[in-house]
């Protein structure tokens, strides 16, 4: 990552994942996936354009959330960034 305003092209919720960033998460990160804000991905891709949203209450035989792959358009932004805009906005 090198751009400190620009968020990964890939990012999971998921601890064993090797896409998976803690700090980006302390950061906090927001999805809009063809238009709409997220807030239960469990995983995105930007490049190839989908997304991975939970499937009802389901969950796989380690406990993890069972998924659903759903293609579209991905736009990732850092929510601390919003902030700042936003503040620089009422200035």
């Amino acid at each position: 990552m090198t751009d400190p305003t620009t968020p990964p092209d890939r990012l999971a919720a998921n601890p064993r994942s090797p896409y998976y960033n803690e700090e980006l998460f302390q950061r906090g990160i927001g999805i809009r996936f063809n238009g709409e804000e997220k807030t239960n991905v469990e995983e995105y891709c930007i490049s190839e354009g989908w997304v991975r949203l939970p499937v009802g209450k389901s969950l796989d035989r380690r406990g993890n959330a069972m998924t659903m792959k759903f293609n579209g358009t991905v736009e990732a932004y850092f929510l601390d960034a919003e902030i700042g805009d936003a503040e620089a906005d009422t200035e």
